[in-house]
């Protein structure tokens, strides 16, 4: 199939990694199972390398995810050789391939959300179109403009949030910063989220220090987050998950900000397992919590954190050393619960920093997210 190339992954995420490599009809992902030790790129081909490296936890975040699984599609229909259907058989493909892709991840509304906008371009341009070319086309270029946004998006997120906090701060010319799992350029398109916060606070001058714990079981702090601020020469303190509540009390921390995979309409963020503990701790410990986020991740649909489905991991990254990659550590016959996720509630949350400003609540336990949205 004879598409036309004129997309470059000419992207500015800031001089920070990248976790996605993409030119049209070119995909590579950086296997973050690998990192630190080793910084390897895998070849993406079509939608079923997509849904692997999804589901294997090659590429991770909610909005890399999204990203991840759009643009692999994408490279899938650009290569395409033998298909000769009709527009609405391309945009058929296009939705089933869309609907797989989803059930990687289930958790993480930008997956879902970005597939959803995707499916109804597809069927849009097939309204109209004369030949199929036309839907895949509009598919690929739709695919390559989340990409950019996703970088502009955590731009604005980190601007937004480190002045909030700078503002809502004493001493905001020395702040410690705690963070939870990677919420950086690994975990999107780049920049980050709740890490572009913080390296937005460190290029402003007034980050004394970012704390990251190891996140486990599957350590992505201690083998991500740590890795991004050791390669942005930010100042940081790697940590037990277990040690958090300690340091807060012994008074080294001033402000928590995390990500987040899925956030209801009233605030409840679902997030890395461990992020429901920190919040516990910080409000005992009157140390104000924020959620870095795109508005993508919101999910109007949901009144409240109870109906957001859980995934739930394999044994074996309790069991087994390195993510359940390595050898066993745990008693043979054990049972094992390993949640992905927990659900903060949104009376436990300071504020939630999007890419149009910090949603804070009124009076209430509650955050007003449909009406923040709908305002310009």
């Amino acid at each position: 199939m004879a598409l036309e190339s004129n997309f470059s992954d000419g992207i500015d995420s800031g001089n920070s990694l990248q976790a996605i490599r993409y030119n049209r009809g070119s995909l590579q992902l950086l296997d973050q199972t690998k990192l630190p030790l080793q910084s390897t790129y895998l070849n993406i081909r079509d939608s079923t390398d997509g849904w692997h490296a999804i589901k294997d936890m090659v590429v991770r975040g909610a909005p890399a995810i999204a990203i991840a699984a759009a643009l692999s599609l994408a490279v899938e229909v650009f290569n395409l050789e033998d298909f000769n259907g009709t527009p609405d058989e391309a945009s058929s493909f296009i939705i089933m391939k869309l609907e797989y892709l989803v059930s990687s991840r289930p958790t993480a509304v930008n997956l879902s959300d970005a597939a959803t906008k995707l499916k109804q371009i597809a069927a849009k341009v097939a309204a109209s179109a004369s030949e199929y070319k036309s839907v895949f086309e509009a598919y690929i270029e739709a695919s390559e403009i989340m990409l950019k946004e996703d970088v502009d998006t955590n731009k604005a997120i980190g601007s937004h949030g480190a002045t909030f906090i700078q503002r809502h701060l004493e001493n905001s010319k020395r702040i410690c910063m705690l963070t939870h799992c990677n919420t950086g350029s690994l975990a999107t398109a780049g920049y980050g989220t709740a890490l572009g916060v913080i390296r937005s606070l460190h290029r402003e001058g007034v980050l004394e220090r970012a704390y990251c714990t190891e996140t486990r079981p599957f350590n992505q702090g201690s083998r991500l987050t740590a890795y991004e601020l050791v390669h942005d020469n930010i100042p940081a303190t790697l940590i037990a998950d277990s040690a958090a509540a300690a340091l807060m009390k012994d008074g080294k921390v001033n402000a928590i900000v995390v990500g987040a995979d899925r956030v209801a309409s009233n605030g409840d963020t679902a997030n890395k397992i461990g992020t429901y503990s920190l919040a516990v701790s910080a409000m005992h410990h009157n140390i104000p919590f924020f959620v870095a986020a795109p508005l993508t991740s919101v999910d109007l649909s949901l009144s409240y954190g109870g109906e957001i489905v859980i995934e739930e991991r394999s044994p074996k990254e309790l069991l087994n050393t390195h993510g359940g990659l390595g050898e066993q550590v745990a008693a043979s016959g054990i049972s094992v619960w390993n949640p992905a996720f927990d659900v903060t509630p949104a009376s436990l949350i300071s504020g939630i920093i999007t890419e149009k400003g910090v949603i804070t609540k009124k009076g209430t336990d509650a955050f007003d997210i449909k009406g923040f949205v709908q305002n310009p």
